[in-house]
């Protein structure tokens, strides 16, 4: 009996199939991965007492020479202070003023010739208050005198006119601010403001 448990045991043994040697898989490639490389170390920017941290300031760069031209300035614009009716006032005021100025500038220049026509020779005044002179020359050279006065107003006047249709009439040219609506009632040609004409004052 113990004779076939041994035979058992070793036919047992051929019957059952070897084992194969564990196949060994291939070893995985490592691959090393390249360090990143190192940032460039920031400075940390200071910080206050707050807990704020302050920017670094930016470098100062040299000022840039102004090779421009200047940019001039504009004058000073002011609102129109006359309404259409005070320049249409002051329009037939200047018409009148202009006329009546014309007429007497005409007859005075008139008289002036007339004297010049009745002058004699040696005409001569003799008296206190004026003195050695030909009384005819003078009367003749003060008309004339007023009548080129009078073309000069009629000058101005011309010139207001002109004022009025650009839109700056009443306007100083002085100072640029408006004459008084008193004044140019009076005096409707002038251009300036009383403190400047009277006064001598500058800008």
């Amino acid at each position: 009996m113990a004779v076939k448990k041994v035979t058992a045991k070793k036919s047992a043994a051929k019957k059952a199939p070897a084992k194969k040697a564990a196949v060994k898989a291939p070893a995985k490639k490592v691959v090393k991965k390249a360090a990143p490389a190192k940032k460039a170390a920031v400075k940390a920017a200071p910080v206050t007492k707050a807990g704020v941290k302050k920017a670094p300031a930016p470098p100062v760069q040299p000022p840039r020479p102004n090779r421009l031209p200047p940019i001039p300035k504009e004058p000073k614009k002011i609102k129109y202070p006359f309404d259409a009716k005070f320049l249409d006032a002051q329009r037939a005021h200047l018409l009148e003023e202009r006329r009546r100025l014309v007429h007497d500038a005409e007859t005075l220049t008139a008289e002036a010739n007339s004297l010049a026509e009745l002058r004699e020779p040696g005409d001569v005044q003799f008296d206190e208050e004026s003195g050695e002179g030909d009384t005819l020359a003078v009367e003749r050279e003060r008309d004339l005198a007023l009548s080129a006065q009078f073309l000069d107003q009629v000058d101005e006047i011309d010139r207001a006119m002109l004022k009025i249709g650009q839109g700056t009439y009443g306007i100083c040219e002085i100072s640029g601010l408006a004459i008084p609506k008193e004044r140019l009632r009076a005096i409707p040609w002038c251009r300036e403001r009383v403190e400047y004409k009277v006064g001598n004052f500058r800008r």
